[in-house]
């Protein structure tokens, strides 16, 4: 993962058999399907890996329990085998995660259980623990802080939570040892045709030098998320919407507003949609939203009244009512769900499926789909193309196939928050024993250290403050104000690590804060 390295093997290679446009989850997935089916990959990220909608989930790996509700059970049963997948092949990011569903009337228990149970043979052997229904004092006893007036019963099902952005990043690492060529800061700003309107390769611009190539290769793949429209007016004749952006928010709240490790879903809010409380890195990460929005954004900010309804909905099941003075970060992020085909359609009801669109011009593109799903998501791209009769017939190999960092992880071992780091902890414990300097803190409140900033930097391909406070070390998720407060640290590493001077330093910072006010409540000062 070193961005000079794989910027040679660009320039040193005359064409690829996979070129792939995006470094979200499912743009990463590609890349490593193809590179470990033996393809010639190559990966072009405009901004940072996992920048946009794939740093910004509610934490979970799971099945869907809305989308069973739906009727939806194709979805369902294909996410619960991935679901299973992700915990074996990234077992140190994705966890058994213990849900309680605290009830208010008497049926909700009985209807709940039944549900999950189904829930729970979808999953076969691949389930992570049989739901059941438990008492009121039962509920209390697991949801310590929930609201007990009126409470009737509760039901505990399980599911996955993991660190999205973390998860990126070692599929990014898993494909570049699979022999991929990974870049970050490189935008796609044409697609090349030949004489009979076919796609042949793309052009390219190096963020940070400026510097255009061009890059032939004989398939290209459009994974760019909600940035997907913008390709395919690159691509298209005629402009079509082909996504439209949905927003989802988030609040992060300290432990105690729900101790224990146990999460709170609560099936149906005032909207009719699903709210989660989920325990992460020790915080609590409330939300979610559905908010159509007009445009997209790499920054997106959270609206008021979606601030409003998940503040409210928190208050309404928890005893100890969070404010807005208590939310430690907001983040937003959008999800690029296939256009509707029928105008007025809500966001609940548009497929959150993947689909795979084969253009004229031969450019394969996906849409949809969710993080769970990301290797499924791959493997049928992957066929896809060599269905156009471009790439040569080669099996998918990851349905075991283990990511960067995976080892057995247990609770114990996640009390050291290290434990993200799985099969490479002990590389960034000997960076700190090389350089005592490097046990230093990054903020008195957190236990992330510089070791950890110097790795991303060296290993990681970290290139600016926001890829390390935001995507490498979490800080800016958990705890806004100490990212704002730790980014002039980061970026005098950044600077010493990369070459650069002072003037790029102080933008690097003004950058940041910038972004990181995005993510407070109140304006920081």
């Amino acid at each position: 993962m070193n961005r000079s390295e794989q910027l040679s093997r660009l320039q040193n290679t005359e064409k690829w058999d996979v070129i792939i446009i995006g470094g979200g989850a499912s743009g990463l997935g590609t890349a490593l399907d193809a590179a470990s089916r033996g393809y010639k990959t190559i990966l072009l990220e405009a901004v940072d890996f996992a920048k946009g909608t794939s740093s910004r989930s509610t934490k979970l790996v799971h099945g869907g329990v809305r989308y069973l509700e739906q009727g939806n059970i194709h979805l369902v049963k294909e996410a619960l085998k991935e679901r299973g997948l992700m915990a074996q092949n990234a077992g140190h990011l994705v966890k058994n995660q213990s849900f309680v569903i605290p009830n208010y009337n008497w049926w909700g228990g009985y209807f709940y259980t039944i549900g999950l149970k189904i829930y729970d043979l979808l999953a076969g052997s691949l389930s992570l623990g049989s739901s059941e229904y438990i008492s009121k004092n039962k509920t209390i006893e697991m949801l310590p802080n929930v609201e007990e007036n009126n409470l009737k019963n509760g039901v505990i099902y399980h599911d996955g939570q993991f660190d999205d952005s973390r998860l990126a990043i070692n599929i990014a690492q898993t494909a570049v040892e699979k022999g991929a060529c990974i870049l970050n800061y490189i935008k796609v700003i044409d697609l090349l045709k030949d004489e009979k309107n076919q796609i042949i390769g793309v052009e390219v611009q190096d963020h940070e030098t400026g510097e255009i190539h061009s890059i032939k290769g004989s398939v290209v793949i459009n994974a760019t998320g909600v940035f997907t429209n913008a390709i395919m007016k690159l691509n298209d004749a005629v402009y079509k919407k082909y996504i439209v952006p949905s927003q989802g928010i988030h609040l992060v709240f300290d432990k105690s507003f729900l101790p224990g490790e146990n999460a709170l879903m609560i099936p149906k809010t005032s909207d009719g949609r699903v709210l989660f409380a989920v325990p992460w890195h020790n915080r609590i990460v409330v939300g979610t939203t559905d908010t159509l929005i007009k445009k997209h954004s790499l920054e997106p900010i959270a609206l008021e009244n979606e601030i409003q309804f998940i503040l409210e909905t928190a208050q309404h099941y928890l005893a100890k009512k969070p404010t807005r003075a208590d939310v430690l970060s907001v983040f937003a992020g959008l999800r690029p769900l296939a256009a509707p085909k029928e105008e007025g359609m809500s966001t609940k009801e548009v497929s959150r499926s993947h689909k795979i669109i084969i253009s004229e011009t031969g450019l394969i593109t996906i849409t949809g789909g969710k993080w769970t799903t990301y290797r499924k998501i791959a493997e049928d791209i992957i066929d896809k193309a060599i269905k156009t009769g471009k790439l040569s017939a080669k099996s998918c190999v990851t349905e075991h196939l283990s990511i960067h960092g995976n080892k057995t992880t247990s609770e114990s071992d996640r009390q050291n928050h290290l434990y993200i780091y799985g099969t490479d902890i002990s590389k960034i414990i000997e960076l700190q024993q090389n350089n005592p300097e490097l046990k230093e803190k990054l903020h008195h409140n957190h236990e992330f250290t510089m070791a950890e900033v110097v790795w991303a930097i060296r290993y990681e391909m970290a290139r600016t403050v926001d890829d390390v406070l935001a995507r490498r070390v979490r800080l800016l998720f958990l705890d806004a104000r100490a990212a704002i407060e730790s980014s002039e640290k980061v970026a005098r590493l950044l600077a010493e690590e990369l070459g650069h001077n002072e003037t790029w330093k102080n933008k690097e910072i003004l950058n940041f804060k910038k972004i990181a006010r995005g993510f407070l409540l109140t304006e920081f000062q």
